[in-house]
């Protein structure tokens, strides 16, 4: 079961046809890039707002990885024949490593130096992106910190498809569940027995967060110790009381 953060619930009460009352609690939820909405229907009693949040986490799959490779030259192409000589090294380091297609972009050259600050260099880089398993994240962490002229510049967790959607679900059945506990709580409060839910409008986005990267390369570094996928969801709910 993957954890999940306390929930929020923020009601709003407001009789038909009166100003609004206020009151205070919220409940959060999870990750579908999708905007689904259910549109009220009339209420000839209270309507409750609420809004519910969830997060909540999964289990690591993959990683994604960004290398940055640096090299400098007194001239344009002793730079780049540098660097061509670092990217061979890493490319070949990340052999049986990175999953699929890696992606290089063309290089980038600038000058460096000059004046007060010694003399005139010419520098080149350029960034290797890809993927590798879950099992390869020290091996990955080990090479980017021996290599010369290549520095981890990020790693980010991802889970597969199937937790993605299990984590989705869960965190949607759960905030309605919290949803439909508050209308009744407030109902009972009210002295109000039917509740009725009225309209849902759900906004979702999958988050993941960056995994911060130690510089010690001396260590093992643990997958399971890397910061979990994670997921947020966000409903509206309008509930009648009556």
């Amino acid at each position: 079961m993957p954890p999940r953060s306390p929930l929020s619930v923020v009601p709003r009460l407001r009789l038909s046809g009166f100003a609004a009352l206020s009151l205070l609690p919220v409940v959060a939820l999870l990750p579908l890039k999708v905007q689904a909405q259910v549109r009220p229907a009339a209420c000839a009693g209270t309507v409750l707002e609420l809004r519910v949040l969830e997060r909540g986490q999964t289990r690591t799959d993959r990683f994604r990885f960004a290398l940055r490779l640096e090299a400098e030259g007194a001239t344009t192409a002793a730079a780049l024949d540098q660097l061509n000589q670092r990217l061979d090294a890493t490319r070949k380091a990340l052999q049986g490593l990175a999953q699929g297609p890696l992606t290089i972009p063309a290089p980038r050259t600038y000058a460096s130096g000059g004046a007060s600050q010694g003399p005139r260099r010419r520098q080149a880089s350029t960034s290797i992106s890809g993927e590798v398993e879950r099992g390869s994240y020290d091996q990955l962490i080990q090479v980017a910190g021996r290599l010369p002229g290549v520095r981890l510049q990020g790693i980010t967790s991802l889970a597969s498809t199937q937790n993605q959607n299990a984590l989705a679900d869960q965190l949607l059945q759960s905030a309605l569940k919290q949803g439909r506990e508050q209308a009744e709580r407030t109902a009972a409060a009210l002295g109000l027995r039917r509740v009725a839910l009225l309209r849902i409008d759900q906004r979702g986005s999958g988050t993941v967060r960056p995994l911060a990267f130690a510089a010690n390369a001396g260590r093992q570094f643990r997958p399971e110790e890397a910061p979990q996928p994670s997921q947020s969801l966000e409903l509206n709910l309008d509930y009648c009381l009556s």
